[in-house]
């Protein structure tokens, strides 16, 4: 049998459920910079104010190019498959992302305001994005030679 308290419990549970959704939603800004990371480790964070490629050449094998033009990140190349990452198009707000599942590299777009918390992860800040995916280093720019550390 369902009681009033049941019912009012619902509601509340309800009204707080789309609250957040709501607020995560609507906090996207502008990113400041671009987490770039591979199998779940960090391979570089590069500024949306500089325009440049990143070659991401895997130990494996699996190539995937990135371009950061006037303030977007776009999945340029791949060799994947599916291309799905590279028919996603650009991105530039926080909380946006490309995903190359088969070559297992993701980009997100993170902002500078230290008090921004992940919503998911739980964590603050710019170091949140990329400890979100296990990284456990903030090295500008990933190694000289391109391999993943």
């Amino acid at each position: 049998m369902i009681k009033k308290a049941d019912i009012l419990l619902f509601f509340i549970i309800l009204a707080f459920g789309l609250a957040v959704s709501w607020w995560s939603l609507t906090e996207n800004s502008a990113g400041e910079k671009a987490v770039v990371t591979v199998d779940g480790r960090l391979y570089g964070t590069y500024p949306l104010s500089e325009d440049q490629t990143v070659e991401i050449i895997q130990e494996n094998g699996h190539h995937n190019d990135i371009t950061i033009k006037d303030g977007q990140v776009s999945m340029t190349f791949s060799d994947c498959r599916n291309q799905i990452c590279v028919a996603s198009g650009a991105i530039s707000q926080t909380k946006d992302t490309i995903v190359c599942l088969p070559n297992k590299v993701v980009v997100e777009i993170i902002g500078e305001k230290p008090g921004d918390v992940d919503i998911i992860t739980g964590t603050s800040g710019p170091a949140g994005a990329a400890g979100a995916v296990g990284a456990v280093s903030s090295a500008e720019g990933g190694d000289a030679d391109g391999a993943v550390s």
